[in-house]
């Protein structure tokens, strides 16, 4: 699976330390690499009640989450926000 950043997500890792930067993308990338198994359990869930179906948020750590979608059935994951926990959604 093709992982793609949106300009706000670049600009919301930009706001992480270096360590947590490196964690974030290794999760990420991990994601696309196990995103049918991770879909299975608790770190992927599908957003509800937003105007933008299919929408899912992967929990990366315990207060940084990762809100993405998987565009044109091209298994293209596309990051759109990441960040702490309280200002993500």
């Amino acid at each position: 699976m093709k992982v793609k950043y949106a300009t706000q997500a670049v600009n919301d890792l930009r706001n992480f330390n270096n360590a947590d930067r490196t964690l974030i993308v290794k999760k990420i990338h991990y994601l696309a690499d196990n995103f049918e198994l991770l879909k299975q359990s608790k770190k992927v869930r599908e957003l509800k009640g937003t105007k933008f179906p299919g929408q899912y948020r992967y929990t990366i750590a315990r207060r940084i989450r990762a809100i993405f979608r998987i565009e044109d059935n091209a298994i293209v994951l596309l990051i759109l926000r990441v960040g702490r926990r309280k200002n993500i959604y």
